[in-house]
């Protein structure tokens, strides 16, 4: 897949590249191991792989020995990947080997199944504790919230409906046969189908709404000001467009569905346990029915 970047691409070859900033610049693990850990590229060189010789070391089966080079000059940093086995991604672009790329801060790096995030600035400190927290609350894959911010979310909405009156509904969901999928086609195009979905259901919600990942395969979504009718438009919607999306793992197509339950919130639900063992119990019997459709 090719680089679609709003600045021209900068390579080692070229003169003069850029006066020097002044910055500190690191890296943070926002997904895989050592999560939440900062290092500092505090030299010209650094790389990242499997070895444990590697200034960045990965130790997961999908980052090869030696996976992708960092190297600063002129006041910027580049990223190369070095012919890695599952390749390097820049914000979810795969990178042609050994070519470099400028990082801007802010930039996710994808290293095989892994995920940093690269940061620059005066006060890198800062940026860092302000990208801890997003990883205390967000998904660092598909970059939905959490089950602990779920949790609170859900509580604290309950807890608004009862004073107000207001309706509230909830949406549990996750993928049919996903093992298949991971066993089949590879876990890195497990993740890649997680992602897709997730952005599928970002495009749905609206920002009142919380989206978050309740386990590997399974997905929440709370409606807020949301009816069981208009919940159950909502979960069709996404069945459909999830149906209808294509999935590829290289040029195969991955057949992707979700079963769906959905609850709206009643005068007998006593606490967010109630509320989420009845859209459970829905999500089960679509699954029982046959999966690919909808209980509630």
């Amino acid at each position: 897949m090719p680089i679609d970047r709003d600045t021209p691409k900068i390579t080692l070859t070229d003169p003069e590249v850029l006066e020097p900033s002044g910055d500190e610049t690191c890296l943070v693990a926002i997904y895989g191991p050592n999560l939440g850990r900062r290092w500092s590229l505090d030299r010209d060189e650094m790389i990242v792989g499997r070895e444990n010789e590697c200034d960045v070391m990965v130790p997961i089966d999908t980052v090869s020995r030696r996976h992708c080079r960092l190297r600063q000059r002129g006041g910027a940093t580049f990223v190369a990947d070095l012919d890695s086995t599952n390749g390097t991604a820049l914000n979810d672009d795969a990178l042609p080997p050994h070519e470099e790329f400028t990082l801007r801060s802010g930039d996710r790096i994808r290293v095989g199944s892994a995920i940093f995030k690269f940061l620059r600035g005066g006060d890198v400190e800062s940026l860092y504790h302000e990208e801890i927290y997003r990883t205390m609350i967000t998904d660092g894959l598909t970059g939905a919230h959490n089950r602990r911010f779920f949790s609170e979310f859900l509580e604290r909405e309950m807890a608004r409906c009862v004073r107000h009156g207001r309706p509230l509904s909830l949406v549990l969901f996750d993928l049919d046969h996903f093992k298949l999928v991971n066993d089949g086609f590879g876990h890195l195009s497990g993740d890649e189908v997680l992602r897709e979905v997730a952005k599928l259901v970002r495009e749905q919600i609206r920002r009142e709404d919380c989206f978050a990942r309740y386990g590997g395969e399974e997905f929440a979504v709370v409606l807020t000001e949301t009816n069981l009718e208009a919940a159950l438009e909502f979960a069709e919607r996404l069945r459909g467009r999830v149906e209808a999306h294509e999935f590829k793992a290289g040029s195969e197509s991955i057949p992707v569905t979700i079963s769906v339950g959905v609850a709206a919130m009643t005068r007998d639900t006593r606490d967010s346990a109630d509320f989420l063992t009845a859209v459970d119990t829905h999500l089960y019997e679509a699954k029982s029915a046959g999966r690919n459709r909808i209980a509630s």
